[in-house]
């Protein structure tokens, strides 16, 4: 008697449960569905990298090549510099453009002043609400053989510098804009885990005499390490994932030897060429690889005890 009226009672609280939550899993259902309908159900049509595609014969009426997309895109000499290209282009984003977020929330961390801090932030974060269109328009302004850098270039050596077709210095220009852009969106990130830190460290560290510096090194990069971790897990997930639009409206002609990238082959060859399939294989090549290096990470991470799962 005793155990059925407490199985009743369980069943009872998980209803009971079920309907105070109930609000809650409405909200959630337009998630749920954004992931089915645009993120998995395009995965069925990964096959077409499998197949010699055609829009009379579709998805499933083309006729099936098994690996010679694959064998095609690794025999092409275009495609091995590509893959080479966005390999070249995203650990640099990543080694150069990951410290300085951090750099930047911590020092906002410092700043007494709040009035200050609040402009500062505001600045540096308004950069990230501007499309790429807008960004790249402003940087190919500064840096054309017109534009504002070349006319002090120009006074001061005598004749301009083309900074947009060279390849080390677009390079350098790419990684400047994309620093520019988006450090100020991934600082709050860092901000907001700098508010979990006990301030009573610092004050503790203080009264030992440490100064600010090792107060940074043994108390601030520890606190935030393990959203550092993260964020450095989720960025090795995008290494294979240059922006199309950042590299699209920054790049020309003469620097595509180092500008041609896997997001920018796949709009010329794919959708202006047609050759649907090959693009399809070189896409589900860079997931491949961008989930590879996700897990390896992540089990670097886990050997500190920082892993994400």
């Amino acid at each position: 008697m005793d155990t059925l009226r407490k199985t009743g009672s369980k069943r009872f609280w998980q209803t009971r449960r079920f309907k105070n939550n109930l609000p809650l899993w409405v909200m959630f259902v337009p998630v749920i569905a954004f992931y089915i309908i645009f993120k998995y159900t395009p995965m069925l049509g990964l096959v077409i990298a499998f197949k010699n595609y055609t829009f009379y014969e579709g998805v499933w009426g083309s006729q099936w090549v098994g690996m010679d997309n694959f064998t095609n895109l690794f025999t092409q000499a275009q495609s091995v510099q590509i893959i080479r290209n966005t390999l070249v282009l995203s650990i640099l984003s990543v080694l150069v453009s990951f410290p300085f977020p951090i750099a930047l929330a911590i020092m906002l961390n410092e700043v007494r002043n709040k009035v200050f801090k609040k402009s500062v932030q505001t600045l540096v974060y308004l950069p990230y609400f501007f499309s790429w269109v807008i960004v790249g328009g402003l940087v190919v302004t500064i840096f054309a053989q017109t534009g504002v850098a070349n006319v002090l270039v120009e006074k001061l050596s005598g004749k301009p510098f083309p900074f947009l077709f060279k390849e080390w210095s677009w390079v350098s220009i790419f990684l400047g804009s994309g620093i520019w852009k988006d450090a100020g969106f991934n600082a709050i990130i860092y901000l907001a885990a700098l508010t979990s830190i006990d301030p009573s460290l610092y004050e503790a560290a203080s009264m030992d005499g440490a100064g600010k510096w090792k107060q940074i090194r043994n108390i601030t990069l520890p606190g935030i390490s393990p959203t550092i971790v993260i964020m450095l897990i989720l960025a090795m997930g995008r290494v294979m994932e240059v922006g199309f639009d950042h590299v699209y409206v920054l790049q020309n002609s003469i620097v595509s030897g180092i500008s041609e990238v896997i997001s920018t082959y796949i709009y010329a060859i794919g959708l202006q060429g047609g050759q649907f399939s090959l693009t399809a294989a070189l896409g589900m090549f860079d997931s491949l690889v961008a989930l590879t290096l996700v897990l390896i990470s992540n089990a670097i991470a886990r050997r500190f005890n920082k892993g994400l799962w």
